[in-house]
């Protein structure tokens, strides 16, 4: 029998439908948590609840755009209102909208700082409210690389990226009153649909500078998620933990 540290445990799982999310959605439930995955897409929802039910837990798919107040309390409420509690939040949701600073839109930075930024913080919010009630949580981040060391073409991404570990470390002071973690997760070169958009030329100097010289896999990611959602994680918090084969120490 596999153990299942995080049995009767209910985990939120934000751009849960594929990639990183999915993965991390994933291995919660591996662990033995109820899974609750948000998305915008309902067809690529569908797919991954079915997905995460085959591991033999109990799953819940809300399409939600968490960048909005609206969705982000009724997504938190609909996940008490099923499951009675929220032990941990993975605020995975990102989007990328590539271009160099001097032609950036205006639009490109707004939409990249809403999903990526604004949508953990109100996910944020809204879930720490039923676990300062509960007297315990874990809110993980996923940022990136390109949050701590910069991504040209990327400034709005590394931006919100960025943003996100500043939110994670103050967010982490102010709950762990309430027994509440607040970690992050920083991925680098990760086998993603995101991923496999840039450029092959740019992908393969990218590659070059990872010393473990092979890109990243979403269950590389959804290892470390799956040890901070867990009990040996007690004493972790205010933290970014770089999954990145070495491409930034």
């Amino acid at each position: 029998m596999t153990a299942r540290p995080l049995e009767g445990r209910v985990a939120l799982v934000t751009g849960g439908t594929r990639g990183i999310g999915l993965a991390c959605a994933a291995r919660l439930a591996e662990q033995g948590a109820a899974v609750v995955v948000s998305g915008r897409d309902t067809t690529r929802l569908e797919s991954a609840v079915k997905e995460l039910e085959a591991l033999g837990g109990e799953v819940l798919g809300v399409a939600a755009d968490v960048a909005k107040r609206e969705a982000a309390d009724r997504l938190t409420e609909r996940t008490r209102e099923r499951f009675g509690r929220i032990d941990v939040l993975v605020n995975n949701a990102g989007i990328t909208r590539d271009g160099l600073l001097l032609r950036m839109k205006d639009d490109d930075w707004d939409q990249v700082l809403d999903v990526n930024l604004r949508g953990a913080f109100l996910m944020t919010r809204a879930a720490a409210k039923t676990m300062a009630r509960q007297k315990s949580g874990r809110i993980i981040n996923i940022t990136s690389t390109a949050g701590a060391m910069g991504s040209a073409g990327q400034v709005n991404y590394s931006a919100a990226k960025a943003g996100l570990i500043g939110l994670t470390k103050a967010a982490a002071r102010e709950l762990a009153h309430w027994s509440i973690l607040v970690n992050a997760v920083a991925p680098g070169l990760i086998q993603t649909d995101m991923a496999a958009a840039i450029p092959q030329a740019a992908r393969e100097a990218l590659l070059g500078q990872v010393p473990l010289g092979r890109i990243g896999t979403a269950r590389d990611v959804a290892e470390m998620v799956g040890f901070l959602a867990g009990d040996g994680a007690a004493y972790i918090t205010g933290q970014v933990f770089h999954v990145n084969g070495g491409l930034y120490m």
